[in-house]
């Protein structure tokens, strides 16, 4: 196999690693499960499972003295748990979330606000198209799951309402 100025050659094909390698970067930063580019007949598809348990193996193995301590393992079920809370509420659509109308503005939602059905709690942009997501019921908002202008996949638990 001969590289080439990032790109290797392998069976005729032409893969550019420098590409691939920044595609698995982006899936980290976004937490999105799966990223396809397509440039002509070259497709290339990274995906990634969305398991907590396998991050903290690797961790684990890559410190071992770490693993002694387990601050990673406990804190890993805290999301799954908010996420897994029949409260939760989940995005109907994929796209970008913004929890506030506008950068400058304040959020529509803190922890421990109380909340009322209707209220808008995100908004999701998809399609520059953007849709106001409202309380399905009334409560206090337990937990925020996204941060400002993460996107999101569809039936991702969004915030946490008890």
């Amino acid at each position: 196999m001969s590289e080439t100025k990032g790109v290797s050659r392998t069976s005729g094909m032409n893969i550019d690693s420098k590409l691939v390698r920044e595609l698995a970067e982006l899936l980290a930063e976004t937490g999105l499960s799966e990223i396809e580019v397509e440039d002509g007949t070259l497709k290339i598809k990274v995906a990634r499972q969305l398991v907590a348990a396998p991050a903290a193996m690797h961790v684990a193995a890559a410190a071992p003295a770490a693993a002694s301590a387990v601050p990673l393992p406990a804190a890993a079920p805290e999301p799954v748990s908010a996420a897994a809370d029949p409260g939760a509420l989940k995005s109907p659509m994929v796209g970008t979330v913004y929890l506030s109308p506008e950068p400058s503005a304040a959020a529509f939602i803190t922890v421990g606000q109380q909340v009322k059905a209707g209220d808008t709690l995100v908004i999701i942009e998809a399609m520059k198209v953007m849709n106001p997501i409202t309380a399905d019921k009334a409560g206090t908002i337990k937990a925020i799951l996204v941060e400002n202008a993460q996107p999101v996949e569809y039936d991702q638990p969004l915030v946490v309402i008890s």
